[in-house]
């Protein structure tokens, strides 16, 4: 079973997606991740990022694992390190390339051919999930992600450069070329801007296990 999580920036989709692994026992993907694995990778290597096909055959040919949930890079686990503020400020340049995209999309649907899966990222429900069992839209305010970001207290920016950066990712997110964010039409629609990470979740098993009962039934009538 595929649960595929979209959103914008911010928005606590790994925070969610990750209590609800936890609470499923499927496993976790966040692809975000891989976009800034590539992001990581390409500036360490001094890749000028502008350059399009230099950035996508470096993605392509890169000696890249991925177990248990773990990133690494020519064997070495850069996990912690994808999440810097450089990364940050590159990752949705590198993330609207088609050849990134498309390898990214490739890994995904290899990990979920082996396994019950929750995936987030921008355009999991539209374009690398469009089948899945359960599509989730979670949303939030500028200012809500923003300020949560903030207190993470994991960037060196302030309150306001926080805020300022993920409204150009949103720009960037939604006009992209390729992999654009987009609210799949039948995408459980959640506003997380007033809950808990615990009322998020709440909502999401409620529809899992709506959809579970629903197979279950259907199974059961096939059968009679």
């Amino acid at each position: 079973m595929v649960i595929a999580i979209d959103g914008p920036a911010g928005v606590g989709k790994s925070s969610i997606s990750a209590e609800l692994a936890g609470i499923t026992g499927f496993h976790y993907l966040n692809s975000g991740n891989f976009y800034r694995a590539v992001t990581y990778g390409a500036l360490k290597q001094n890749i000028n990022l502008n350059k399009q096909r230099a950035v996508e055959s470096f993605a392509a040919s890169m000696p890249f694992e991925y177990h248990d949930g773990e990133i690494y890079l020519a064997k070495e686990n850069i996990s912690r390190e994808l999440h810097t503020d450089q990364v940050d400020a590159h990752v949705a340049q590198v993330s609207s390339f088609r050849g990134v995209r498309e390898w990214v999309n490739q890994r995904l649907r290899d990990i979920s051919s082996r396994r019950d899966i929750i995936v987030e990222g921008r355009d999991i429900t539209t374009v690398v999930f469009p089948d899945a069992e359960l599509k989730v839209f979670l949303d939030a305010s500028p200012e809500v992600r923003a300020k949560r970001r903030f207190d993470q207290g994991v960037s060196g920016l302030s309150l306001e450069e926080i805020a300022e950066g993920i409204r150009k990712r949103d720009e960037i997110d939604r006009s992209k070329e390729w992999g654009r964010l987009v609210r799949a039409e039948d995408a459980l629609y959640v506003d997380t801007s007033g809950l808990t990470i615990e009322e998020v979740c709440a909502k999401v098993v409620r529809k899992i296990q709506e959809i579970t009962r629903k197979n279950i039934e259907e199974t059961e009538s096939k059968h009679e």
